[in-house]
């Protein structure tokens, strides 16, 4: 993986990387010349969660997606829209190496596992320690609402599938997970999570089929995903119909992820965030490809008909405001740019082994006779 992590760029030797023009590996930040608010979601402790998208056609678009990449999928000049997927899922396997243990995580469960980047990326290597693949992982149990997407590559082999066994379940990840309490090592979940209406219920339902001392690693898109598309629409939309419709999700808060996990009873939570930029012919490739990935507008807020005219006028505006300022060369790009905030989290069901604060009051030392203070300093 490349050591910047603000480009989408990778250094494993993979086909599909190759064939895909639209990468760009040194990526300038975007210039933004207005600024407008973003649509995020907000949740809080111990109320009712309210609906932000329509599940029912979020699996029809997965569906469709996988529909099309079978149809597509043997012709010539074949683009490969799951490039983001890969990447990181990729990414978030990685971090299994980070994390010591003896025996690793020999059974795990990945929610919203799609056509099973995942379970791909554990199979590329073996463990550290023990047996099984990357993070000591011996068995995948695969699971999607969308079963058409799911089951997309199964036909197809996966190298190094010796390394970790896997099982496809299709199931609804906003319901109640279909296993007993205290099954698996660790759950997983890569850039699936945020169409995911309850949240809170479904942390809470990680944190019931963890074993103790199970862990909990997922990645999901944050709330300042694709502002140049957001800003675009806006624009068109005030300037052709006087009115504003909801075209990208609101997706969750990096502040709000933390009282997540401790609300779900997990602890040792560690959150951090990178933004991706990804470049583009033009503002309609960017929106064909978000259609072909599945991860078009799924809003309970969304307009029902949005004209052409707005979308033309979104492309220009997307044309001229995001475009690339100049090449390696010195040269003046035509190619735009898209920013996705990304979020990683990783959270720990809790045991007794791990690390507990001290009681309060239990101290012996006082900060101020710990702390020297240095000649010249104020009130030496």
């Amino acid at each position: 993986q490349s050591s910047n992590s603000n480009t989408l760029t990778c250094h494993r030797k993979v086909e599909w990387f190759s064939r895909m023009p639209l990468l760009n590996s040194s990526l300038r930040a975007l210039r933004s010349p207005c600024v407008t608010r973003l649509a995020t979601r907000s949740f809080a402790v111990d109320t009712s969660t309210s609906s932000a998208f329509d599940r029912n056609l979020k699996m029809k678009q997965r569906d469709n997606a996988a529909r099309a990449h079978n149809v597509w999928k043997d012709g010539e000049d074949v683009v490969d829209y799951n490039y983001f997927r890969k990447e990181m899922a990729y990414r978030l396997v990685d971090r299994l190496d980070d994390i010591k243990r003896q025996e690793g995580f020999p059974l795990a469960l990945d929610i919203g596992a799609g056509s099973g980047y995942v379970h791909q990326a554990i199979c590329t290597d073996d463990a550290f320690e023990g047996e099984g693949g990357i993070g000591g992982i011996r068995k995948l149990v695969q699971l999607d609402f969308s079963e058409e997407l799911l089951n997309r590559d199964v036909d197809e082999e996966v190298e190094g599938a010796h390394r970790c066994d896997t099982y496809r379940l299709p199931a609804d990840e906003e319901g109640k997970l279909p296993f007993p309490d205290g099954t698996f090592d660790l759950v997983l979940s890569s850039q699936a999570i945020h169409w995911v209406n309850d949240l809170p219920g479904l942390f809470k339902e990680v944190q019931r089929v963890l074993k103790p001392d199970g862990c909990f690693m997922f990645t999901m898109v944050g709330g300042a995903t694709l502002p140049e598309l957001r800003i675009s629409m806006v624009l068109a939309e005030m300037e052709r119909e006087g009115g504003v419709g909801a075209h990208v999700g609101p997706f969750v808060e990096l502040s709000d992820v933390g009282s997540l996990l401790q609300s779900a009873g997990f602890s040792l939570p560690t959150i951090d965030v990178d933004t991706v930029r990804i470049s583009y012919p033009n503002a309609f490739v960017l929106m064909e490809h978000l259609q072909r990935m599945g991860e078009n507008n799924a809003s309970l807020r969304r307009r029902e008909f949005t004209g052409k005219d707005v979308f033309l006028a979104t492309a220009s505006i997307y044309d001229e405001m995001f475009k690339l300022q100049e090449s390696e060369g010195g040269e003046e790009e035509s190619d735009v740019e898209a920013s996705v905030q990304v979020i990683s989290a990783i959270g720990w069901s809790p045991h007794v082994s791990q690390q507990q604060p001290s009681q309060r009051g239990s101290a012996d030392h006082r900060v101020g006779d710990i702390v020297t203070k240095t000649p010249g300093s104020a009130g030496a």
